[in-house]
């Protein structure tokens, strides 16, 4: 018997719902910047309609990393320059553009930029879809690639990762939800449960679905969205009851969207650059994200996307899957 009560979701009373003109305008000045990431996929908000800013931090806190020689000789000879193909979230501290729409900016950026610095490479970025990276690592048609990837055991088997911050799954919902925290994903039961198409939040909640019918009870719906201003307006309309996606990216959007709550942190995952499997770059890429933690950039980087509760104290290779 379950010692919980489900949620009820009072949508009719809500009094945080936004008008949907003015959702509409905020999801397609979000869309427009491009799909969300795994792991990114927190980013869109509806907060222009909520009245709030979205501005993106512009701190340089990069340009003044040096060269460190013992990283730069891990790297395979002859590495000048690597390809990075970053996935584009929609705001803070995933990765959006800046006003000029071509200009790339996020946590994530910074930590590549950075990495690239201590090295003495070049680096190339390119957007990209979450769904398109992974493949086309395996294919050479990137060195590198971020978007808040979180390390699983799954991936482990055709990427290799190089961790960099500590990151995870999380939950927010409307104001007037009965929901105050989700220990257990059976308490999703009966509900329209929004994430982010081909992450690990959906393969998450897929995989547990059975706990609804092992209570007895009618399963959650999986509702994906690839753009995220389409994600947060589902919630804002009430056609989802409950978003689960990264905990920094949740908290951000809550923060800018009126009448909606983050709930809880539901389980941690270590965050890595992604490379192909095997790669000789990692242990250079490793030595490099070590070099930034001991100068001080690293903390530097965390503070100006207000992220400093996903600080780890060294970079490891493709780590087991965090569990807990």
């Amino acid at each position: 018997m379950r010692t919980f009560t489900r949620a009820r979701n009072r949508r009719a009373r809500n009094p945080f719902l936004l008008p949907f003109a003015l959702i509409t305008s905020a999801t397609l000045l979000l869309t427009a910047c491009g799909s969300g990431g795994d792991d990114t996929a927190a980013g869109g908000t509806a907060q222009a309609a909520a009245g709030k800013s979205n501005a993106i931090p512009t701190k340089d806190v990069v340009s003044a990393v040096e060269k460190n020689a013992a990283a730069a000789k891990l790297l395979p000879a002859g590495t000048g320059s690597l390809t990075l193909a970053v996935s584009v979230g929609g705001s803070p501290p995933g990765t959006s553009y800046l006003e000029d729409g071509k200009t790339l900016a996020g946590q994530d950026v910074d930590f590549a930029d950075a990495v690239a610095k201590t090295l003495g490479v070049r680096l190339k970025r390119e957007a990209a879809s979450f769904e398109a990276i992974l493949p086309a690592l395996d294919s050479g048609k990137y060195d590198v690639g971020v978007g808040n990837f979180g390390v699983t055991d799954e991936r482990r088997k055709t990427i290799d990762f190089v961790t960099y911050i500590n990151d995870g799954q999380g939950f927010a919902t409307r104001e007037d939800s009965d929901l105050d925290k989700v220990t257990d994903l059976a308490q999703l039961c009966g509900l329209n449960v929004a994430t982010g198409a081909g992450t690990t939040f959906e393969a998450t909640l897929e995989e547990q679905k059975h706990v609804c019918s092992d209570a007895g009870e009618k399963a959650y719906k999986v509702q994906t969205y690839s753009e995220q201003g389409a994600l947060w307006s589902s919630l804002q309309q009430g056609r989802s009851d409950v978003v689960m996606s990264t905990i920094n990216g949740l908290r951000y959007a809550v923060s800018q969207q009126e009448g909606l709550k983050f709930l809880n942190e539901f389980r941690r995952l270590d965050v890595g650059f992604a490379f192909k499997k095997g790669t000789e770059l990692a242990p250079a890429v490793r030595a490099a994200v070590d070099s930034l933690i001991a100068d001080g950039t690293y903390a530097e980087i965390l503070a100006k996307w207000g992220t400093t509760g996903s600080a780890i104290e060294k970079s490891q290779i493709s780590p087991p899957e965090i569990k807990d």
